[in-house]
């Protein structure tokens, strides 16, 4: 099947689950997005002879919400724990307005849901920011939205930043030595060259960040999502990467020697040039990664 008509009915069979859409709907609001490339016309798509689904091999539960989104752009209303399967499906097919969208809701939740013994407000923040340097070290931050601010530069070490919102912050060579920034979100945030030593990420999002160069070496990543991150020649020295989810990441010329990657997707992953050794690589989802030059000398394979 070769897909080129707008209006023409696609049949989805999404592990068991029967979908029925159209070619408009899977490629215009996520132009970038892995359905979008499927039914593009730019690929030939295998359909079952018999009844003309088109199978794709993952849990169906919430493909509803993805058509949803695409048909209307609206986050559905779920429980905590279906946001964060639907957050794992929106990862898969790349739809990275979901999951901004998902983390604005879950940002909202924490702000209504929390009661949060925050030092500074927003306003608080923008009005230090003017100044050269500015230092929030050892302070709680916790739960505040500091998106789309200019916070290059600055102090966070050693900060309590739980279910900080930064989506789309620039905080190029910030400071985030041992912070505590569990559930934090990062969404499409400028981290180049940030220091994040030691940190606790856990659980983070971080999908489509830019973190090249920066030095993440200690850190706890564990369940973090890096889908689509630049992390090219990033340092990642010991960190903590388990169940991470680095699909379609680019680490390039990163540093990963001694990391540990139990249960990590690295599938579409960049690694070529990367530096790989003693890391255990035998449990990993590394479909269609990119090796290519890295130094894999004692690695687990």
């Amino acid at each position: 099947m070769c897909a080129t008509d707008c209006s023409s009915v696609v049949r989805l069979n999404i592990g068991g689950k029967k979908f029925c859409t159209t070619v408009d709907t899977l490629t215009q609001r996520e132009p970038d997005s892995m359905l979008s490339a499927m039914f593009s016309g730019r690929h030939t798509v295998s359909q079952d002879s018999n009844n003309g689904y088109v199978f794709v091999d993952r849990d169906g539960k919430h493909f509803r919400h993805i058509l949803n989104w695409l048909r209307d752009g609206v986050v559905p209303t779920l429980k905590d724990s279906e946001y964060s399967e639907l957050l794992r499906e929106a990862e898969y097919y790349q739809l990275l307005g979901l999951i901004a969208g998902i983390g604005d809701v879950l940002n909202n939740k924490r702000k209504e849901n929390e009661e949060l013994d925050t030092e500074l407000t927003r306003t608080d923040i923008i009005k230090c920011i003017q100044s050269e340097k500015v230092r929030f070290r050892g302070l709680n931050l916790s739960g505040l939205d500091l998106s789309k601010l200019d916070l290059s530069y600055v102090d966070f070490s050693y900060a309590c930043l739980k279910s900080v919102f930064f989506s789309r912050a620039n905080l190029q060579c910030a400071k985030f030595r041992d912070v505590d920034a569990e559930g934090s979100i990062f969404h499409n945030a400028s981290l180049r060259e940030c220091e994040f030593t030691g940190a606790n990420l856990r659980g983070a999002l971080l999908a489509g960040a830019n973190l090249q160069s920066a030095n993440l070496q200690d850190a706890c990543l564990v369940d973090c999502s890096f889908c689509g991150a630049d992390l090219r020649s990033a340092h990642l020295q010991t960190a903590d990467l388990t169940n991470a989810n680095l699909e379609g990441a680019n680490l390039e010329g990163a540093n990963l020697k001694g990391a540990k990657l139990s249960k990590a997707n690295l599938k579409g992953a960049n690694l070529q040039r990367a530096y790989l050794r003693q890391v255990n690589l035998r449990d990993q989802s590394m479909e269609g990664a990119k090796l290519n030059g890295a130094n894999m000398m004692g690695a687990i394979r």
